[in-house]
């Protein structure tokens, strides 16, 4: 067994040398001869393929995590310090979780309580919205009048209606909550169709796209980033590992 392993190793090792070494040390006769003893014992064990799957999938998703706390502290000031967006809890809080989020995706309804118990019970936590339409029609719409309602110094209001709202988000519902609200419809709609507010949107999805963020919710928590839905206890545990660095190293 011992013996077996070891050319397998042996001969895995040939295999990460570069091509014009392995072609110039053996014949033709003697690779094949090495490549049966590999096979024949991959046959015979396995499970020593299913260990270097899970290696591969490991590595794989280092390198990715690795890449998304690049990417966030490259983009920085964009993802936590945007005077384009909206943000609330603590402006000087020592943890800044930031939301990727859609007015028609379910699991950030679901997550809208989680997030609002958090701010009420830590005072130290700011809280940023990044709106990302990725759900049709309805979603775009809602986006582009969030931001308009933020230009009348109502977003906040806007946000928690929609998220109250059961069914679908369409131009309808938008429109209905925007006057349930008193906003100035003429303005909305103005500010809707704007550069500005086509361009925060725009932003918002390449920055999504840099993160690696595909869908909705998704979060940045200091360095990193979290694809979908975050249970109470998954979110305290990533702001308490922040404070236990000490401080948020790019907020």
């Amino acid at each position: 067994m011992i013996s077996a392993l070891r050319t397998v190793l042996f001969a895995a090792c040939l295999l990460l040398l570069p091509a014009t070494a392995i072609a110039g040390d053996f014949t033709d006769k003697q690779k094949d001869e090495i490549g049966a003893i590999v096979r024949d014992y991959l046959l015979r064990n396995p499970e020593i393929l299913l260990d270097v799957s899970r290696e591969l999938d490991k590595r794989q998703q280092a390198a990715e995590d690795q890449k998304r706390k690049s990417a966030v502290a490259e983009n920085a000031k964009e993802i936590f310090r945007s005077a384009a967006d909206f943000a609330t809890g603590n402006p000087q809080g020592d943890v800044t979780i930031v939301e990727f989020f859609d007015y028609n995706c379910p699991w950030c309804k679901k997550s809208a309580p989680i997030i609002q118990k958090l701010l009420k019970d830590d005072k130290g936590v700011k809280l940023v919205f990044k709106e990302f339409p990725i759900l049709g029609e309805g979603s775009e719409y809602a986006a582009r009048a969030a931001i308009a309602a933020k230009m009348q110094g109502k977003y906040l209001e806007f946000h928690t209606a929609m998220y109250a709202h059961a069914g679908k988000i369409d131009a309808a519902v938008v429109d209905g909550v925007a006057q349930s609200l008193g906003l100035d419809m003429a303005k909305l709609k103005t500010d809707m169709e704007s550069t500005e507010t086509v361009q925060i949107i725009d932003r918002n999805r390449n920055l999504a796209q840099t993160l690696g963020i595909n869908g909705t919710p998704g979060f940045v928590i200091n360095q990193e980033v979290i694809p979908g839905f975050l249970t109470e206890p998954q979110m305290a545990d990533s702001i308490r590992k922040v404070r236990d660095t000490g401080a948020c190293a790019v907020c």
